[in-house]
């Protein structure tokens, strides 16, 4: 079950349920892997709807490992997330929206 007061979000991974939150080392990781400018034009583009699904993968990936998940990006290629590819946008807004929410605020 996933704690929203601790940032987390729930989402089911091939039929098993993971918990996902972005500790500092995965935001890194995920900055990294955009090539972003900054974590702030990222979640811009999602407050915005401007997201690419390769946003969407890096920010489940960072969630993932946040949530102590040990796979690689690659295995999310064939992997079925429940909701599809809506459900994962979805979560990954929520992800970010946590992340940096101010204590009490939990989105």
């Amino acid at each position: 079950m996933a704690n929203p007061y601790a940032g987390e979000v729930a989402l089911v991974l091939d039929g098993e349920g993971c918990v996902m939150r972005l500790t500092l080392g995965a935001l890194a990781e995920m900055e990294a892997a955009l090539g972003a400018d900054s974590l702030v034009d990222l979640v811009t583009r999602f407050e915005e709807g401007r997201f690419s699904s390769r946003d969407v993968l890096a920010v489940i990936v960072a969630g993932l490992r946040g949530g102590g998940w040990e796979g690689q990006p690659s295995d999310l290629l064939t992997a079925e997330i429940e909701g599809g590819p809506v459900a994962a946008a979805r979560a990954a807004a929520q992800l970010l929206a946590r992340a940096f929410a101010l204590p009490g605020e939990a989105g």
